[in-house]
């Protein structure tokens, strides 16, 4: 039940702490501009000696720093309409291929026993031919019983083995793009795909988990195949809080916490055009894996942002370290932008493996079907909480 004016009220209630915040950004977006003048008048040297004792300053310059002014690098084309957006981006991506991997899953409940889950990983690989050419697969995997650990206590909690399904699905995501790469790998380079991942290799959440290891191999692996192969890898994230690119500022301004803002709202105003970006930094974020010495892969990945909506803030793009060396991040950043043109706004190759991969609520409930069946065929009940099944029964 979903009462109008009750919410209507509700928000209304808070309208003046909405407005509060609002002023409260604004004070904290001209404090800051003080802050950058000083930032951008400091050459790469200057702010490598300025971290030069800490490990993990947040993140390092590359040389694009001193090709860029004020943290923008600008982009050059320019369209006076979507058709002529779209022409540029159809020449971008003519027999340049372009693939991504992505997840989903279910997870196991207590409102169903015996316990079971699933994941599935879909994939979408364009070759972006004139003719058209493109491939759409997926893989499901049951995890039956026995294959569901036991928490530490010795018991299902739900919590506990939510996170080992997540865990499962975000390594065989990374697995199934190092074989896409490695697919790849005897190819002509223009041949080669640009490779998607739907997230960010800074996997700093993976330090609150008891073993990260599993995550930690992954992305590494990820990292590492990309240059065995010299195939493009991209992490993209459309809405990022990362804060990397504030913690070095605060690190060479001796003013560590000072900035309350994410890298994205940060550069909102440096980035005014579309395709507008940011110069690539080193990842040095410090956090509960690095300060561990679990996670030296993050100094193999640079980052910047760039301008994708008008009335969005940057979209993080995150990509291996040699790109950046070799020469092909402006190459790399095309195909991105190119892409999201396709998919307005979005990289359409992501948006598409997304559709491919996502278990829809009917699904479910057909997988729970197709398991009562199995059980049924073998000897055994299935159970479902009264819950569930009223749930089912109104749904």
């Amino acid at each position: 039940m979903f009462d109008r004016n009750k919410v209507i009220t509700a928000l209304e209630q808070k309208r003046s702490r909405f407005q509060a915040y609002g002023v409260q950004q604004q004070a904290e977006q001209e404090r800051l501009a003080d802050r950058l003048q000083r930032f951008y008048a400091m050459s790469r040297e200057e702010i490598e000696a300025a971290i030069s004792e800490r490990a993990w300053p947040g993140s390092r310059p590359t040389v694009e720093l001193e090709q860029a002014t004020e943290l923008c690098l600008p982009f050059a084309e320019g369209w006076r309409d979507h058709r002529e957006a779209r022409t540029w981006a159809f020449n971008v991506l003519l027999n340049r291929p372009v693939l991504a991997v992505d997840g989903s899953q279910i997870a196991p409940t207590k409102d169903v026993w015996p316990p079971v889950a699933a994941v599935q990983i879909g994939w979408f690989i364009n070759e972006h031919r004139a003719g058209g050419s493109y491939t759409k697969d997926l893989l499901f995997d049951v995890l039956a019983p026995d294959e569901l650990e036991e928490d530490a206590d010795g018991g299902t909690d739900s919590g506990f083995l939510n996170q080992q399904v997540n865990r499962i699905r975000f390594v065989r995501e990374c697995e199934k793009l190092c074989e896409l790469m490695a697919s790849y790998a005897y190819v002509e380079p223009q041949a080669k795909p640009l490779c998607f991942f739907d997230g960010s290799f800074i996997i700093s959440f993976a330090g609150k988990m008891a073993d990260a290891s599993p995550y930690t191999r992954a992305v590494q692996e990820l990292v590492e195949c990309s240059a065995r192969y010299e195939v493009p890898l991209v992490g993209f994230v459309d809405r990022s809080f990362s804060h990397d690119l504030t913690t070095l500022i605060e690190t060479v301004q001796h003013n560590p916490g000072s900035i309350p803002m994410s890298d994205a709202t940060l550069l909102a105003d440096c980035l005014p055009k579309w395709g507008d970006r940011s110069p690539f930094f080193v990842c040095a974020r410090e956090d509960e894996l690095s300060k561990w010495g679990k996670a030296a892969f993050y100094n193999d990945v640079v980052f910047a942002y760039v301008r994708l909506t008008a009335d969005h803030p940057p979209a993080r793009v995150e990509m291996p370290r040699w790109l950046l060396e070799a020469g092909r991040a402006d190459d790399v950043m095309d195909l991105v932008r190119a892409e999201c043109v396709v998919g307005s706004g979005y990289p359409y190759a992501v948006e598409t493996a997304d559709a491919v991969a996502v278990i829809s609520q009917q699904d479910r409930q057909r997988f729970y079907a197709y398991y009562q069946q199995i059980l049924q065929e073998t000897g055994l009940a299935l159970q479902q909480t009264r819950k569930i099944m009223s749930k089912q029964a109104r749904r």
